[in-house]
């Protein structure tokens, strides 16, 4: 019986440097039916020549717009025909052996659907990397957060989460997904552009019954971006995406009452920002809350109400990530979810 048939998709704009340093890693995968494709995001610079001098064999499939994270791996899968995608960033370093893991895994459990290797740091590599660290999670008001990642506290990797539990989202550094359950849920949702774009998707797994895992027997290298800069447009995505994402998602009763509380904490950030001096920070909640105010009053948002409420679902922590790390001064992922190391 053959292997099931996996398309390892990068996605790539203006990453050459990633590119010169990155795929021979992932040209050297061990694993009989792979397919690697770069699909271009209408980079302006060297990378399509650099792809055709380089590995003239290779599937690179230009487009002429960027379309984001989402749009742009929307607009490619639809063009392949494999069992599994994987979505792999640019700047990932893969082991010879970091995808059989995965499929393994999947193929073992019909009711899975996704799930993402152990992310370390490329420039640290005994350490989890901010993307994804090894399984995401939310707090009960939708905060995101990693087994291994707590806000800005990375842990060292000393083996305290090898085992494949279930978690909430798997990171968009590394995801890989049975394609049937991709295209059945409608793919990453394009009004995201970037960022937690791959939340909402496993959310919406969750809600079609779907569940997903870590893969820790899979280690990639990611370098990242660790912190987000204060101010700017990826501040912007971050606060209105997950926004969006939580008024898709949440059922209709709290919808009703998280999302007034999540306005108010955005403010408190916001201002406190403010407070210190960073004008940038403070305008890009502010320009996010208004963008989200207008897809809203503007019926721009494609809702996925589910009948289950957030604690029915896999990845939920009991309490407040915020108020457990700021105020009680809990740092690392089993303090505030409680769960023995192993």
């Amino acid at each position: 019986m053959s292997a099931p048939s996996v398309a390892v998709v990068i996605l790539n704009y203006n990453g050459k440097q990633h590119l010169e340093r990155f795929l021979p890693s992932v040209l050297a995968t061990n694993y009989p039916n792979m397919h690697l494709v770069v699909a271009d995001n209408a980079s302006t610079d060297d990378s399509v020549a650099f792809l055709h001098a380089k590995y003239p064999q290779l599937d690179l499939r230009r487009y002429h717009s960027n379309e984001g994270f989402a749009g742009g791996y929307n607009r490619v899968l639809k063009e392949l025909d494999t069992d599994y995608y994987v979505l792999l960033n640019s700047d990932v370093e893969v082991d010879q052996d970091w995808l059989a893991p995965m499929i393994n895994l999947l193929e073992s459990d019909q009711q899975l659907a996704a799930c993402q290797p152990k992310l370390l740091a490329y420039h640290d590599k005994a350490a989890f990397e901010y993307a994804g660290a090894a399984g995401g999670w939310l707090d009960p008001l939708g905060y995101p957060f990693s087994r291994g990642r707590v806000f800005d506290v990375c842990e060292k990797d000393q083996g305290q989460y090898q085992s494949s539990e279930a978690i909430f989202w798997a990171s968009g550094a590394a995801l890989c997904i049975k394609a049937a359950a991709y295209h059945q849920v409608g793919g990453l949702d394009e009004s995201f552009f970037a960022h937690q774009e791959e939340i909402d998707l496993c959310w919406r797994l969750q809600l079609a019954g779907y569940q997903l895992k870590a893969c820790p027997a899979a280690v990639v290298y990611h370098v990242g971006g660790g912190t987000l800069p204060r101010g700017g447009r990826k501040v912007f995505l971050n606060f209105r995406n997950n926004l969006v994402m939580l008024m898709k998602n949440l059922s209709f009763g709290e919808m009703l009452w998280k999302i007034p509380v999540r306005l108010g904490l955005d403010a408190i950030s916001a201002w406190k920002g403010l407070f210190h001096g960073d004008v940038y920070f403070f305008v890009a909640i502010f320009r996010a809350h208004l963008a989200f105010m207008s897809r809203v009053f503007t019926g721009k948002i494609r809702y996925s109400h589910g009948t289950k409420p957030m604690h029915q679902l896999a990845g939920v922590a009991p309490v407040s990530v915020v108020w457990q790390h700021f105020v009680k001064g809990k740092r690392y992922f089993h303090e505030i979810v409680q769960k023995p190391l192993r």
